[in-house]
């Protein structure tokens, strides 16, 4: 939580008890010292809700830039294993024009099995699906799995923005609730409510549908 909203609750702690402090004897005071409690019980909630918000978007945080790091590893691989590629297609090819033209049967064999293999080779770099334990380390597999870390990435990165979003929302409720008992304006307590209401539901969007991009992007 942060330092200035955990320096507004203490104000309001404050403040409510230096209320019971000067409490009369009389009835008058027991509504608004009562009014007040609830307030702090609203705060209270609200700051349980923030706090969890702040952990879940620190975490989704973390995992996207895990995702990232995975995501460019993987697109490294494929770099480095599509130039081989590429060099075993041109020497392969090469070695095909020097089959063509010579006429010395042992050179045209020693030739034609270094073809074969370099065929064989630009394959298995191009698809390899056994290796990494299933996973694949073919060009083509690289590719999947690169697309799918970026994939997990932006779940991520949706589900940390959504917790942002829901953590601005709390901490703005309990500003308006923690004005609400120093200033007595109740609306404010309605409004912190709405806010409350809106960071709930920025967390429901981060844990069951951070698929869904409702601030724009692809």
């Amino acid at each position: 939580m942060s330092h200035g909203v955990h320096a507004v609750q203490h104000e309001v702690e404050h403040q409510i008890e230096h209320e019971e402090g000067h409490k009369g004897g009389g009835g008058h005071g027991g509504g608004h010292d009562s009014l007040n409690k609830r307030i702090a019980l609203v705060i209270s909630v609200l700051a349980l809700c923030l706090a969890f918000s702040e952990t879940l978007g620190k975490s989704a945080q973390t995992s996207a830039l895990n995702f990232q790091i995975e995501a460019s590893n993987l697109w490294n691989f494929f770099q480095a294993k599509n130039i081989r590629r590429t060099l075993t297609i041109v020497a392969s090819e090469s070695a095909k024009i020097d089959l063509a033209a010579t006429s010395d049967a042992a050179r045209k064999a020693a030739l034609a099995k270094q073809v074969d293999d370099w065929t064989k080779t630009a394959a298995r770099y191009r698809s390899e699906p056994e290796a990494a334990d299933g996973k694949g380390e073919g060009t083509v597999e690289l590719i999947r799995r690169a697309k799918e870390m970026e994939h997990e990435r932006d779940i991520a990165l949706n589900k940390y923005h959504y917790f942002e979003f829901a953590s601005a929302a709390l901490q703005i409720g309990i500003v308006l609730c923690s004005a609400a008992v120093i200033t007595g304006i109740i609306l404010l307590v309605w409004v912190a409510g709405g806010l409350g209401v809106l960071g709930l539901a920025f967390m429901a969007m981060a844990l069951f549908f951070p698929q869904v991009h409702l601030l724009g992007g692809h």
